[in-house]
């Protein structure tokens, strides 16, 4: 599983993959490897070992503002998983520049839209193949193709950024 996080104004990209044995996990933060140990003590309450320091994480999901306590200190956080309709509904806003982000993992196979060409909203900037099915990406709104992170050919998972409007 893969998402973005955001801790305290820090933005991270994070790969879960459940490990053996259980409650062991393989996690990259931003593609460097974080030894974990992971235990559900109960419903929203997590208990982590990394790099021999214990934490007790509660999770404060249920209201607008979620937030992580860990000990006395609460931290908000924000997760946009890629897949997410509400994730997309957050970054509906066309102010300032906007990451085009690929849903699901696949290939690159067609770029409509060079770096630096002026693109309207809804205009397809780039294909990508997922699943035998191609799919259009699309600029959500007027402005300049900033910048293109992708080739035909490339692989792409699920989060990758593929490409930049301003």
């Amino acid at each position: 599983m893969t998402f973005t996080l955001e801790i305290d104004g820090r933005t991270r990209q994070v790969e879960l993959d459940p490990a053996d044995p259980p409650g062991q996990w393989s996690i990259l933060v931003d593609g460097q490897p974080v030894a974990a140990d992971v235990h559900l003590v109960r419903p929203g309450v997590l208990s982590l070992l990394i790099a021999g320091q214990s934490y007790r994480i509660v999770l404060d999901a249920d209201n607008s503002d979620p937030a992580l306590h860990v000990g006395p200190q609460r931290v908000p956080y924000r997760i946009d998983d890629p897949r997410s309709l509400r994730s997309r509904r957050r970054h509906a806003s066309t102010d300032g520049p906007i990451v085009l982000r690929a849903s699901m993992p696949g290939r690159v196979v067609r770029i409509l839209a060079e770096k630096g060409d002026p693109v309207a909203a809804h205009q397809g900037i780039l294909v990508v193949e997922a699943m035998k099915m191609q799919n259009e990406i699309k600029s959500p709104k007027d402005g300049h193709l900033r910048e293109l992170r992708v080739s035909p050919g490339d692989t792409v998972s699920a989060g990758d950024t593929l490409a930049i409007i301003e």
